[in-house]
């Protein structure tokens, strides 16, 4: 065998070759740390989903995010956001389907028992009613409407709308073919609910803080009955032939049934707390199956709704576990399908309103308030 010899001198010189392809090997064979890799550039956001056609929309009122999220609830998804401004709340379509009004507020959120003093001023160039068009999904005007408005009604022509003015106490009369506020109306403290007669001639508003709901004629724009309801109401719905209004009394878990002709009320009924659940009962929202037969109530933390028959004016039963604080409340056209907006855990639940039981929750985003429904474009 031939042998090699190195001399002294080359000696350092061979022994950094051979360090440096050792180092090579373990950096081809080893693993990449985190961090190693350049930084990438972001991902784009994904542009709007295209609308599917047929089916049905949802129309949530986001009051963090200051917009309108459209969702698809047959495909569990959210089709786009549609910024229309401050806190957006009371969400109403108009009278032909085409338009989505929106109550927009400045001031700052404010939960029960806040000190007011020392929350930031509230931007009174924000407070409105939003128009959005639902073919172009855009927003196309706010106006003026009083102070702090959040929950409204629509009058049968599509003319003027009924605002609830929350810090002012007042309700107005907004005139959309004048663009203009032309009546104001002192109603009581706290002004939340907002509901119209089937026949156009009264408008119901819930004072919050007195715990009275006022009549109001919507032709001399005058008080024509106050209405002792349970402890500060926050929903008021009326039978479908007008003869009788539902109205949720949030603090003392009742339903007031009242005679909607005469202004008085004619019973109470009470929604049982379930044992050991997430909260006492706080009645909210209020809608009625197509039928009339069947009244639903979302019940806030009490996370349920409560479903009232109407003919024996008797709670039924509660579907549980719906979402978190549950207000906004919606049917669908056929009656089968309950949807329901929840704020704090920023989604929408729906109910098979037969079975009673949670079919899905979709994700929003934000704050969900308000929650309507309407066919999709076509």
């Amino acid at each position: 065998m031939r042998t090699v010899t190195i001399s002294n001198a080359l000696r350092p010189v061979l022994a950094a070759v051979l360090l440096l392809a050792a180092l090579s090997a373990c950096n081809r064979s080893a693993p990449r740390e985190e961090g190693d890799e350049p930084p990438q550039p972001p991902t784009p956001p994904q542009a709007p989903a295209p609308p599917s056609p047929g089916g049905l929309r949802l129309y949530v009122s986001d009051e963090t995010g200051g917009a309108v999220v459209v969702v698809e609830p047959d495909a569990s998804r959210v089709v786009e956001r549609i910024s229309v401004g401050k806190r957006p709340r009371g969400i109403v379509l108009s009278r032909d389907g085409r338009q989505l009004l929106v109550a927009l507020s400045g001031s700052p959120i404010a939960g029960p028992g806040v000190d007011e003093s020392k929350l930031p001023p509230p931007d009174r160039e924000a407070d409105g009613i939003g128009v959005v068009d639902l073919e172009t999904r855009a927003l196309l005007r706010t106006y003026r409407s009083g102070q702090d408005p959040e929950a409204f009604d629509v009058s049968l022509d599509g003319t003027k709308v009924y605002v609830s003015n929350e810090d002012a106490a007042e309700m107005s009369v907004l005139d959309l073919t004048k663009g203009e506020v032309t009546h104001r109306v002192h109603v009581g403290e706290e002004p939340e609910a907002v509901a119209l007669r089937p026949d156009g001639r009264v408008v119901y508003v819930g004072s919050e803080a007195d715990n009275e709901v006022v009549a109001v004629d919507t032709t001399t724009v005058q008080i024509v009955g106050r209405i002792k309801s349970g402890a500060r109401p926050r929903g008021i719905l009326f039978s479908q032939d007008g003869s009788t209004a539902f109205i949720a009394n949030e603090n003392d878990a009742t339903i007031t049934v009242v005679d909607a002709n005469r202004h008085t009320p004619t019973a109470s009924i009470s929604i049982p707390a379930k044992e050991g659940g997430p909260s006492v009962p706080r009645p909210m929202g209020l809608v009625l199956s197509p039928d009339g037969n069947h009244l639903y109530v979302s019940l806030g933390r009490a996370r349920s709704i409560a479903v009232i028959d109407t003919r024996s004016r008797q709670f039924v039963r509660s579907i549980e576990d719906v979402g978190t604080r549950p207000w906004g409340i919606a049917i669908s056209p056929d009656g089968r399908h309950l949807y329901t907006a929840n704020g704090p855990s920023a989604d929408v639940s729906v109910v098979d309103a037969a079975r009673g039981t949670v079919e899905n929750r979709i994700t929003t985003g934000g704050s969900p308030w308000g929650v309507v429904v309407s066919p999709a474009p076509r």
